[in-house]
Formats: C-alpha cells, structure tokens, sequence
C-alpha cells in the first residue's frame, strides 16, 4: 500500500427535500384540505476515526464526496425520507484543514472518534404547515434548505511515542528494523527512507511506537532534500531519538544542523526532549568513539549514548531511555535485569 499524508477533497452535505402541495380528496369526507407532508432533512458529511488504516492513499482515486438530499414531502402529511448521512473514514491522527491550510477544522487522535463536519439542509414545509384561518388553502410549500459544501485538505500525523531523527544515512531505518517489527528499507545512499515507517517496540514489559521519517540535511525547511514536510508525524511524540553517524567529518556540525532544522519548522518539535546517540560505533575504534561522544555532549549538553544498530551494542541503553520519557519505564524489571547476568543481545 503507498503511503500518502496529505489530501485535498470536496465534500457537499445533502440539501433538505421539498414540501408537498396536496390536497385531501377522499370520499364521504365534507371539507377537504391541505395535506402536503414536509420534505426531509439531508445527509450530514461526518468524518470518522477508524483501525487499520495507516494512510490517505484512497482520497488520491476519490476526491468529491456527496451527501444524498432529502426526499420530497407526499400527501396524507407524509414526509419525506431523510438523506443518509455520508460518514468518511480517516485513520487516527488526521487532521481535517481549511482550503487555505490556515485553520484546523477537526483532529482525530482516538478511534471511533465522530465530527459532524457539515450538516445536512432542513426539508421544506409543506401546504398543509401554511394553512390558517383566513387561508385554508395554501398552495405555497418550502423547497428545503441548500446544502452545504467546501474543499478541505487532510493531513496525517501519525501517532508515535517516540521518533527517530537525524541526517540521511544517519542509521534510523537499520536502528528501526533492529528492535521493532518493521522492515523498513536499508541502503548505503542518501534518502533511502522516501517515507515515514512505524514501529512497533517491545522492551522490559512496556510497548511503544517509534517512528522513522526521511533524513533532514541543511535547508530541509525552505525544501532542500525531501524537505521538512514530514516532521509532522513527530509532532505528537513525547520524545525524539536523536542519531549522529559516527563516521561524519563532523559530529557537532551534524547534530547542529538538525536540531536547526527542527528550530526552523516550529510547532514545539524543537522543545520536545532528546536522546541524542552516536551512532556505527561498530565502525570505529573505542578511543575514535570516546573522543566523537566527548565532542558531541559537548555540542548537546547532554550526555550521549553510544549504539550500533547492526550489532545491538548499546540498544537497551537506549530504550530504556526512551521509555524513562515516555513515562512507562517498568523499573522492576529493568532492577532484575541488572541483576541477572548480561546475555547476548538478538532483536526483537
């Protein structure tokens, strides 16, 4: 399935149906009457949050979304059937915006979560509502209420309690494949990862969702690479795992350039916490790696963590960082687990 985050469509509700004009005809009855029943009210546009989808891929192939109208009112004060409201499924995590991109209309962050979007036209009255007593027979009746309608654009951020940043190459998609269940593609060019991929991590009893998006070089935020387009799926995580390359010419240059670029997109990913790690240590001497870790805190101010994704050196250090910000760190048993003699890592 192709992933797409970013949609433009156009819905319409349904108007409301015309009243009837009728009157009773009927045998042995002495006085007739109007008896025009009112239209009824059209379908509402609601959108819902729903399981099992990870992306608006379908909303490509389909853009213009209907509601049905009211059917029209009949005698004998019948009225008429009510359009069905048109419910458009989104995965959790969309968020519905205006034409102009300015204002958020609607966001989904739990399934089965419903928002009327736009509601449906009330239906026309009809004759027999207009009748009185200086006008016992009406002839006008209402033609229903118009509908209502829009372009909206919808974009996905995707829930994930942790993401993983840093410059392409930088070794996100091998950490990723390493302790999840993705299988993210891996490869020795720039910009392997075209797209964002989720994960899903199990580590010490607790389970947390890590994200991979595209590689940030410098000027991501005016369009450089792929640009900055997908940080949004960052956005709602709690904590993001920084990966320097250990084979860089420079270390502090390069976590310098993606913590500007995360500065330059705004909307609190800079403030978001980091656990910044050096990464391909499995690629150079234990003296090399000690001097770049040095370099690097000094460039964080933090303390920086050491991991080979392709090895496993380091990788629960790592997660049990991660955790400790996610706020589910199970510390009994990380305290068995520093008890029990070290064993050979394996991913999950």
């Amino acid at each position: 399935m192709h992933f797409l985050d970013q949609a433009k469509i156009f819905i319409r509700s349904g108007a409301g149906g015309p009243g009837a004009v009728s009157f009773r005809r009927e045998k042995f009855i002495e006085f007739g009457g109007p008896d025009g029943g009112d239209g009824g009210k059209g379908g509402d546009v609601v959108f819902e949050a729903v399981e099992g989808l990870n992306t608006l891929i379908d909303f490509r192939y389909t853009q213009h979304f209907r509601a049905p109208r009211g059917k029209g009112g009949a005698g004998s004060n019948r009225t008429g059937a009510g359009g069905d409201d048109l419910v458009i499924k989104v995965p959790v995590g969309t968020q519905v915006l205006s034409e102009d991109k300015e204002h958020v209309l609607a966001d989904f962050t739990e399934v089965g979560q419903r928002i009327v979007l736009l509601k449906g036209g009330d239906g026309g009255r009809g004759n027999a509502s207009y009748k009185t007593s200086t006008n016992r027979a009406p002839r006008q009746h209402g033609t229903g209420w118009p509908s209502e309608e829009m372009w909206v654009w919808l974009r996905l951020k995707l829930l994930a309690d942790a993401g993983l940043v840093g410059l392409p190459n930088a070794g996100k998609s091998t950490f990723l494949n390493a302790v999840s269940n993705a299988k993210a593609k891996v490869g020795d060019y720039p910009f392997t990862t075209l797209q964002p991929k989720l994960g899903m991590v199990r580590h010490k009893g607790v389970d947390f969702v890590l994200a991979d998006i595209p590689g940030l070089i410098e000027g991501a935020a005016e369009g450089a690479g792929i640009g900055d387009r997908f940080l949004g799926h960052v956005e709602r995580t709690r904590v993001l795992l920084h990966l320097v390359d250990a084979n860089v010419d420079d270390v502090a240059t390069a976590y310098r350039t993606v913590t500007d670029e995360l500065a330059a997109y705004g909307a609190g990913v800079e403030d978001k916490p980091q656990v910044v790690v050096l990464n391909k240590i499995d690629t150079i001497d234990d003296e090399l790696a000690d001097a770049l870790a040095a370099e690097l805190e000094a460039e964080a101010g933090q303390k920086v963590l050491r991991v080979s994704g392709a090895t496993g050196a380091g990788v629960d250090a790592v997660l049990d960082a991660l955790i400790q910000h996610i706020g589910t760190l199970d510390r009994a048993a990380i305290e068995d687990d520093e008890e029990e003699p070290a064993s050979d890592w394996s991913p999950l």
